[in-house]
């Protein structure tokens, strides 16, 4: 990869030693004549990563999350560093980070692109998600009666407390706890999991990456909430569809050289290959 001239800098303040480290990094841009600048609110406006080479976040996966969209928009790399606590997008860790920080400026990384759900409403309104696409109902307490089609065709009535449409990276995320499927992030595609669903054979669906699927509000009088990657929302009233489909964009990540997925997922999941309890 080509050398960095300005990285921006996405900072989570409330996370314990993000703001010491990101000084630290600051100086040792600075002694390289690397321009820095720090962006702040979330999710991370649009525009503040136009003049930027690349993106580094210091926070956790929320915080990266928050600088998926426009790091997308713009087509510069994130730099991931954990500050949090699981860390599946935030990579480095803090100690990594300062010891190589002189040859990640240098370029000295690989860039891994990240599949991205994009979400159509009627409206004509597009917003994209790196993790998932939540709908529940609005009325956290009631099920949900969602109707899904797969380029038009009728795939069923999904009657539970909500579904979750992952891409490869989400599937670490939230759906992993509703039980769907861990997917390689190279694959390009779309996993749909219901939540609590009250048909037992309901499972996992894993769609092909051309499939434009779309949703529809079932029920009468019921309001559904659409929520990406936890942090936007939109809303489906009675009568109203969601597009949702793999975007022809991607997010550029940038990971270690010697990065392994598998790796991360045996660390982070606490693989052991043994019994529990077992020594």
């Amino acid at each position: 990869m080509k050398a960095i001239k300005h990285l921006a800098f996405v900072i989570n303040g409330t996370k314990s030693g993000s703001r010491e480290l990101v000084e630290k990094l600051e100086k040792i841009a600075g002694s390289l004549g690397i321009q820095t600048s720090s962006v702040s609110g979330f999710p991370v406006p649009e525009g503040s990563l136009s003049d930027a080479d690349a993106c580094c976040v210091i926070g956790g996966d929320g915080t990266f999350l928050s600088a998926a969209a426009e790091a997308t928009r713009c087509q510069v790399p994130v730099i991931g560093v954990n500050q949090g606590t699981l860390g599946f997008l935030t990579t480095y860790t803090a100690e990594e980070v300062e010891g190589l920080f002189p040859s990640i400026l240098a370029g000295e990384f690989k860039v891994q692109s990240r599949t991205l759900l994009e979400c159509t409403a009627q409206e004509g309104h597009i917003d994209r998600a790196l993790n998932d696409v939540v709908i529940k109902a609005a009325d956290s307490s009631q099920i949900i009666h969602i109707n899904v089609f797969a380029d038009d065709e009728f795939v069923t009535t999904y009657v539970c407390d909500g579904l979750i449409f992952s891409t490869p990276t989400g599937s670490t995320a939230y759906t992993l706890s509703a039980g769907g499927p861990l997917m390689h992030p190279d694959t390009e595609a779309i996993s749909l999991t219901p939540i609590c669903p009250h048909t037992l054979s309901n499972r996992s669906i894993i769609f092909p990456s051309n499939v434009k699927l779309r949703v529809e509000n079932a029920k009468l009088g019921q309001r559904l909430l659409v929520a990406l990657d936890g942090q936007r929302n939109l809303n489906i009233l009675e009568g109203s569809s969601l597009g949702v489909s793999v975007s022809s964009q991607q997010l550029q990540i940038a990971q270690k050289l010697d990065y392994s997925h598998f790796n991360v997922v045996r660390h982070k999941l606490k693989w052991s290959g043994g019994y529990a309890g077992e020594a």
